[in-house]
């Protein structure tokens, strides 16, 4: 089975967040298969700014482990405008039986869609929660432009030969509602579970010590956890937030912590990665992730697999932090938010994340998680040869 990626980043772009580290870890684990031959199509973006990009050695592909190669093309202007990855992007579609796009508001979208449909290449789509944050979120930006973005590819995808890959129910029918043409199936994220944990202390000096980690944008609704700060009755809190994003929102954060005198209890320590990311993780007391939409929230398995205990807002879909006992699943409004933050201080920190621990071990291993992608590249191309042998019954 050969399998053609697209997407507009890839790693080590780490600037642009948790789908990022999704895909590398799918791919991961799709080319660890044996009989997938993988081929990633994406660009050199590292960053929103042209001159932010990976350095590049050659021409040709780069190799990965476990064996597949990923074709960097020059990024000319925007985020991710390439026409380098247009002349590579007809070639490999041919080689390729599936395509696998990961992207929406974005550069390689409409192309990719339209060459898959010109070559009757089945296609698996993965928005990565940009059309339910767009469907969801009344403050999303640019509105109207998506609309007209969507309408257009809609208009282009097959429901016989297009899926839609969601990673939760709440994902599916917000993507359905703006691509009904399509199909949609669910295959969650994975999460790597670090092998050994350090020895570690639980709120050092009586302090409860949150940690927000992920890309700084006003979808992840850290304004609301800032305000929920004044309102906690044990002032004996720290947060720490990790993250970069748009310099001018980054300063109206750090406005509004001089605003509401909290310049003591909150430090931004900018972008973590790798062994910093884990080292952030293993000095938290609880991880925060009061997002207004979220498809997955990567940063919840993450912190869960480090053995970290969550508060997530509903906002994302992680409801079953409750049943499993590792965290909190509540509104984003400051008043909620500050009476969990009151009342986790009082929990078994150490046991919810225990708890939160074996459950990333047992359910969100990414071999499991490849193993259903390629489930789905398989039932699609079955579909496709049932499809073609009807054609040829019926024109005999």
């Amino acid at each position: 089975m050969k399998v053609l990626h697209v997407t507009p980043a890839y790693f080590p772009a780490t600037y642009w967040g948790g789908p990022i580290f999704s895909v590398l870890g799918l791919n991961k684990a799709l080319a660890g298969i044996p009989g997938v031959h993988l081929r990633v199509l994406t660009t050199d973006s590292a960053g929103p700014r042209v001159a932010q990009r990976l350095p590049s050695e050659s021409s040709g592909p780069v190799s990965y482990p476990p064996g597949y190669d990923v074709y960097f093309c020059r990024r000319l202007a925007g985020a991710d405008i390439s026409p380098g990855l247009l002349r590579r992007l007809v070639g490999l579609a041919r080689w390729a039986d599936v395509i696998h796009l990961t992207a929406t508001y974005s550069f390689p979208t409409i192309p990719t869609l339209l060459v898959a449909r010109i070559l009757g290449r089945p296609i698996v789509w993965s928005p990565r929660g940009a059309l339910q944050a767009s469907y969801e979120w009344a403050e999303a930006r640019r509105q109207i432009a998506k609309r007209l973005w969507e309408g257009t590819c809609n208009g282009i995808v097959e429901g016989q030969r297009c899926v839609l890959h969601v990673t939760s129910e709440r994902e599916r029918d917000a993507s359905l509602q703006l691509i009904p043409a399509a199909r949609a199936e669910i295959v969650p994220n994975g999460v790597e579970v670090p092998e050994n944990e350090p020895r570690r202390s639980w709120r050092p000096g009586g302090r409860l010590r949150l940690l927000f980690l992920g890309r700084l944008d006003r979808k992840k609704g850290l304004e609301n956890l800032l305000d929920a700060l004044p309102q906690l009755r044990n002032s004996n809190v720290s947060l720490e937030v990790c993250g970069t994003g748009d310099p001018i929102y980054i300063e109206s954060l750090r406005t509004r912590v001089k605003s509401l005198a909290l310049n003591e209890m909150v430090t931004f320590s900018g972008h973590v990665d790798g062994e910093e990311k884990s080292e952030a993780f293993y000095r938290a007391d609880v991880s925060v992730i009061p997002s207004h939409s979220e498809n997955f929230a990567m940063v919840v398995a993450e912190a869960l697999a480090h053995g970290v205990p969550v508060i997530a807002s509903t906002g994302t879909p992680w409801s079953a932090v409750t049943e499993h006992k590792c965290g909190y699943w509540i509104p984003n409004d400051p008043e909620s938010l500050a009476r969990a933050l009151s009342s986790i201080g009082n929990e078994d920190l150490e046991g919810m994340g225990r708890r939160g621990r074996q459950w990333m071990q047992m359910a969100y291993r990414w071999a499991g998680v490849g193993a259903q992608m390629h489930a789905l590249y398989k039932r699609l191309l079955d579909d496709k040869g049932s499809r073609n042998r009807k054609l040829a019954r019926d024109s005999a």
